[in-house]
């Protein structure tokens, strides 16, 4: 199973990944103790010069983290012909313990990735860079992160034997399953339906909000906002949105809509919520910083920026699960 291509480009990504963070760990040390900008000794000047190397090498790390949590997805629907009793990534992810955990993982980097990405860009975009002790120091608590996620990863495609026998979706996205996913895919259409408008909604309000005042305040409940949000949506594809994709009463998983045979609607629904929620999380994570003096004109346009990427992208999510409930034939709710 490790010669498969996607599986080679994963770990490869995922290694890489921890051999420069590992690599720019010493530097990164030796930025947050001699880091002077008001220097113009020849040890300052080499700092600089390197800070922009490692900068843009790490930016390039960080940007393939956020795809390869889509091509991780993509390859476990698309492993799933390959094991007995698995009929969408569900079943492939569920051929050993670490297939979940590694992708609970992977996500948990997307978001993390993502707020160093905009953290990095504020700072770059400053004259006396300001943040650079703050953002080689969050690269110090990165590293163990992307290392557990490597380590998962690993553990989950050695253990991808084709002679193991999984269990499909119905499984584990039952209203009978005693886990968290069956709680969620066991919550009736209706307040199923209030609670995943309601918190798009509120997120898009808040997202307008900051985008027009811009305030910490704003930044802030934006964070907050987006990560209640995805909650919403996540419960919102599980309970209701799915059934309707499917048009049965029954199949809640959420992995499944990326099929052909589905017409890869999943992916219509998840790039955007993905992508507003890492917006979202990323105008919060500027704003402690926005009082810092050389960003105090920096901050507050990139994060209106961000907040408005959030609030399209939950609009755009809004309009295709609508969209996908309306055109469907199933009905769950009796007017």
């Amino acid at each position: 199973m490790l010669f498969q291509p996607a599986i080679i480009a994963l770990l490869m990504a995922a290694g890489v990944a921890v051999l420069m963070l590992t690599a720019a760990a010493p530097f990164a040390v030796q930025v947050i103790l001699r880091w002077d900008i008001r220097s113009g000794s020849e040890q300052q000047l080499a700092l600089e010069r390197r800070t922009y190397l490692f900068s843009t090498l790490l930016s390039f790390v960080f940007v393939i983290q956020l795809a390869a949590l889509l091509l991780f997805v993509f390859n476990a629907d698309r492993l799933s012909g390959m094991f007995v009793g698995a009929m969408c990534a569900v079943g492939t992810l569920n051929v050993n313990d670490y297939g979940f955990p590694s992708l609970i993982s992977q996500m948990g980097v997307f978001f993390l990735a993502a707020m160093w990405l905009a953290i990095n860009h504020v700072d770059t975009r400053a004259p006396d860079y300001p943040l650079v002790r703050i953002k080689y120091g969050l690269l110090l608590l990165l590293l163990p992160v992307l290392v557990l996620s490597f380590w998962l990863e690993l553990q989950y495609f050695l253990g991808l034997k084709a002679n193991v026998i999984t269990s499909c979706c119905g499984s584990l996205f039952s209203g009978e399953a005693k886990t968290i996913a069956g709680e969620a895919s066991g919550m009736e259409a209706q307040p199923a339906i209030f609670l995943f408008y309601s918190g798009l909604t509120a997120a898009i309000g808040v997202a307008l909000w900051h985008w027009r005042r811009g305030s910490r305040r704003s930044g802030y409940l934006l964070a907050a906002a987006s990560a209640a949000g995805f909650v919403a949506a996540i419960i919102g594809v599980l309970s209701f949105i799915s059934l309707y994709i499917y048009e049965h009463p029954h199949h809640h998983c959420p992995f499944c809509i990326l099929k052909p045979e589905y017409d890869y609607q999943g992916y219509w629904l998840y790039l955007p919520l993905f992508t507003a929620t890492a917006a979202g999380l990323g105008a919060g994570a500027l704003q402690p910083f926005a009082r810092v003096r050389s960003l105090a004109s920096v901050i507050p346009g990139v994060s209106a920026r961000l907040a408005g990427i959030a609030a399209v992208g939950y609009s755009l999510f809004i309009a295709v699960a609508t969209y996908f409930v309306l055109a469907s034939k199933l009905i769950l709710i009796e007017h």
